[in-house]
């Protein structure tokens, strides 16, 4: 075997070991093999004049699985043996078996005994491993594997039509439109494609299957049920019939792939044209452009503003980022179509291509290097260009926005130096025009370097040739006269103002002497004022105390206060007399305070006469803060009484309710004796709520004679009450369960200490461990083991049903009492039994209604109405009916 057949043997190596591991074939594509494989041998076995009918039981003497191996390979095998023993059979299966090897096919897992035992799984592996290897193994597309090639080769002939688009050999071919359409594409004739629906798959089918086996020799494999009523028809099946048309067709693909070389060479041909034509197009449009864009590049042309030049610029940059990249790309590419052209031209024993004269490619790269250096040059241009109109746009920039800000700062200064606002002005506003005027001669010097400055920038823009200059010339004049006039007009109205500044300085001592003066004194009374009208919020009898003493002191300083105002009012009266005297020109009043003398004497007799209203409101507010004092004093001492007593009573209330001196019923009486105290105490509580209600009323918010509070006395007043209730509660109920579970005195002493001892905390309960360790002090055997974790959490689900986490005292003496009753239950349950009974062994209700009183014999009757019912006495108990319904299962 050559290199060829081994490397396809190979190939099918994995098909067959698939089919191997596949050791549960599904029904519906056993059938689907049975019924292809079955086809597909009869398609050559009837050459030699015989078929089979069944695949698994024709095939099991090896007699024509042999001459089926003649058939399609050509070649004879060893003469087979003609006996009908099962040896025989099995000789000539081997024999079949070793051709089928010795083509280099590996059969695997099958053996001759399972064929000659009619294995119908071996068998159809077996065919389907001869199908592989004599009708699939030599199908090649394009060097692909047999079944990739022949999926190829249908993908190929199918591409074509619509609705078919072939991916496998199993739900690709459902519909039918792939069978037709290869029928279709090798002979039209037969089948009418055009009418062929994809929703109607049977139809398809059987017109495929008709015509392949009438006019193509293809025997019908399949049924077309067999491929719709499956989800996944089997692939072994479809490839069987698939590669059956291939062999077909195979005659007329090699006619086809003639034909194909033939205008393979043609197409050869008249792709070298066009790619001459191109090249020429191409090359002609190149030159095209070159020859448009260099006189673009080369005009230097200067603008006058800088906008222009930017859009050149951005033209430019437009011409390197979006026009020059394609024609670079076209000139490569232009060199690579020339350099393919001229190789397919030398391979196929063609003259070399010789473009138009001025196309070569040298040609165009002389033009393009052309191109290159304009470009270079153009650039250069462009930047010296934009720098020099940028320095003449930023010198004309900076020209306006200094002329700007110079014209903004001189706006209205003209007429402010001519205004006559000093004739009516006082001197303190002469002296604060003067101070103005200075530094606004201040502020005209520091603008005088602004001024150099634009005459400067208009003399550069001159020289530099700016477009805009007379524009310039013209602002910067009218600049430099403003700035004349303006020196001029300051001048006289220094002049002006220095003059009217001597005449009022006299005047001005005395109104500043009555302003030093009337300030603080009128300060003074609105102080006064502001304190004689304050609202005043005290809370003790020290703070009305302490205000009092101030308002004394306050009245002290009146005679003082009075000479001073006379002081004042001197002073107005001789600035009065001056300008009368020398006729001065005085507009508006005191510069330097707006305090009238009327303002003065007014205040003044505000100010006595809030006087005594201060003194009428402190006596009154002393007088409240001496009531509330007594308030204060009078609910702290029932407070410091009453405090001390709840606390007392709560502890001895705790101490009574543990403690085990006497019986149940004489800690009974004591704790009543108690109640009857406590509520007798009543009163005294209700005596300090009517003194709380009275504090409240007067706003009392605080009290240094008492740390108790109404609520404090309150709360512990409830929980006085609800302890004592509680406890005596709790001690009934430790009588009821002694006296219902017979438990002594001593025994409840017991069970009292032993909850007490461990009661550390004295809370009246017991924690889970407390509870434990409590129980293992009187005898029950609850280890640390599983077992005793287990009744301890029995015992915890009794005592804490609820599980809060605590052991009260009287779950304690309820879960003891049950488990000391429990051993006399039944005993009890039987004495009370015979009583009723006699010597009877039952007891009917007419004997409860006669022996028990009548609220306790229907209670009886009750409970035991769903246990009578004896077949011997009807309406009768006997003795474990009657337990159960008094007592209950669970007490026996």
């Amino acid at each position: 075997m050559d290199h060829y057949d081994s490397q396809q043997t190979n190939d099918y190596m994995q098909p067959e070991e698939d089919w191997d591991r596949d050791l549960l074939l599904d029904p519906a594509w056993e059938k689907q093999q049975r019924k292809t494989f079955t086809a597909w041998c009869n398609s050559h076995l009837r050459k030699a004049g015989t078929q089979i009918e069944n695949i698994e039981e024709d095939f099991r003497d090896g007699l024509k699985l042999m001459l089926l191996l003649e058939v399609i390979s050509g070649e004879r095998l060893a003469k087979p043996e003609r006996g009908k023993m099962r040896v025989h059979k099995i000789s000539n299966v081997n024999k079949a078996l070793d051709f089928i090897a010795s083509k280099g096919v590996k059969l695997v897992s099958i053996g001759a005994e399972e064929i000659v035992d009619g294995n119908a799984k071996m068998t159809l592996g077996m065919i389907w491993t001869i199908i592989l290897r004599f009708a699939i193994q030599d199908i090649s597309v394009e060097e692909t594997s047999a079944k990739e090639g022949l999926l190829l080769w249908c993908q190929r002939k199918t591409a074509p039509y619509k609705n078919v688009n072939i991916q496998n050999f199993h739900i690709s071919w459902k519909d039918g439109l792939g069978f037709c359409a290869l029928i279709h594409r090798h002979r039209p004739e037969l089948i009418d494609y055009g009418k062929l629906r994809k929703d109607d798959p049977l139809t398809n089918l059987n017109t495929a299957f008709d015509v392949a086996e009438r006019f193509l020799d293809i025997p019908k494999m399949l049924d077309a049920e067999d491929i719709v009523g499956t989800a996944r028809p089997d692939e072994k099946a479809i490839m069987t019939y698939v590669s059956s048309f291939y062999h077909a067709f195979s005659g007329a693909q090699k006619a086809e792939t003639a034909a194909n070389r033939i205008c393979k060479v043609l197409a050869v041909n008249q792709e070298n044209e066009q790619l001459m034509e191109e090249y020429e197009k191409l090359a002609s449009d190149l030159l095209e452009w070159i020859r448009r864009t260099i006189p673009w590049l080369e005009n230097r042309a200067p603008e006058n503003t800088m906008q222009a030049m930017q859009q050149k610029l951005e033209d430019f940059r437009d011409y390197r980022r979006l026009h020059k990249p394609p024609k670079v790309q076209e000139k490569c590419q232009l060199e690579i179509n020339f350099n393919t052209l001229q190789t397919k031209l030398r391979l196929s024993n063609r003259p070399a291509f010789m473009p138009s004269e001025g196309k070569m490619v040298s040609d165009i790269n002389n033009a393009w290097g052309g191109l290159e250096q304009a470009e270079k040059g153009y650039e250069e241009w462009l930047l010296n260009e934009i720098r020099r109109l940028e320095r003449l746009d930023h010198l004309a920039e900076k020209f306006r926005q200094k002329a700007s800000i110079h014209e903004s700062w001189t706006d209205g200064k003209e007429a402010m130096l001519q205004q006559k606002d000093y004739e009516t002005a006082t001197l303190s506003e002469i002296k604060a025009l003067l101070k103005k005027h200075e530094a606004f001669e201040s502020d005209l010097a520091a603008h005088q370097d602004r001024v150099e400055q634009i005459a400067a920038i208009a003399q550069e823009l001159n020289e530099l040739d700016y477009y805009d200059s007379p524009s310039v010339n013209a602002r910067c004049q009218k600049i430099c006269d403003q700035w004349d006039n303006l020196g001029a007009l300051t001048q006289k109205r220094r002049e002006a103002l220095e003059r009217t500044e001597k005449l009022l300085e006299t005047i001005d001592q005395l109104y500043l002497e009555y302003a030093k003066r009337a300030a603080p004194f009128n300060n003074w009374m609105e102080g006064a004022m502001e304190d004689l009208q304050d609202t005043f919020i005290v809370h003790t009898i020290e703070e009305i105390q302490g205000l009092t003493t101030a308002h004394e002191q306050f009245k002290a300083t009146l005679p003082d206060a009075d000479k001073e105002r006379q002081a004042i009012l001197g002073i107005h009266n001789e600035v009065s007399k001056i300008v009368q005297t020398y006729h001065v020109n005085m507009a508006g009043t005191n510069p330097y305070t707006t305090i009238t003398p009327q303002e003065i004497n007014g205040k003044w007799d505000h100010v006595r006469q809030l006087v005594p209203r201060r003194d009428q409101a402190l006596m009154e507010e002393h007088a409240r803060q001496q009531h509330n004092e007594r308030l204060r004093k009078q609910f702290g001492a029932q407070a410091n009484v009453i405090g001390p007593w709840i606390q007392t009573k709560m502890e001895e209330i705790g101490r009574i309710s543990i403690e085990m001196h006497g019986t149940l019923e004489d800690q009974l009486n004591h704790l009543r004796q108690y109640e009857k105290s406590i509520v007798n105490y009543k009163p005294k509580i209700d005596q300090l709520e009517g003194d709380h209600q009275q504090i409240q009323e007067a706003l009392i918010f605080d009290n240094k004679h008492t740390n108790y509070t109404m609520e404090h006395i309150r709360v512990g007043w409830e929980q006085l009450l609800t302890t004592i209730a509680r406890t005596i509660n709790e001690v009934e109920n430790q009588i009821l369960t002694r006296d219902a579970k017979g438990i002594s005195q001593e025994q409840m002493n017991e069970f009292r200490a032993s909850f007490n001892h461990f009661d550390r905390d004295h809370s009246g309960t017991l924690g889970p461990e407390e509870f434990k360790a409590c129980l293992i002090s009187l005898g029950y055997d609850i280890g640390n083991d599983a077992q005793g974790e287990a009744e301890f959490g029995r015992i915890m689900s009794i005592v804490d049903p609820n599980r809060i986490g605590v052991v009260t005292f009287q779950a304690f003496i309820d879960f003891m009492s049950r488990e000391t009753a429990d051993t006399d239950t039944a005993d009890q349950v039987m004495a009370s039994f015979k009583i009723l009974a006699g010597d009877k062994n039952y007891i009917t209700v007419d004997e409860l209604r006669r022996e028990l009183p009548p609220d306790q014999a229907e209670y009886c009757i009750a409970r035991m109405a769903p246990y009578t019912g004896l077949d011997s006495v009807p309406g009768a108990l006997d003795y474990m009916s009657f337990s159960t319904a008094l007592y209950g299962e669970s007490d026996l």
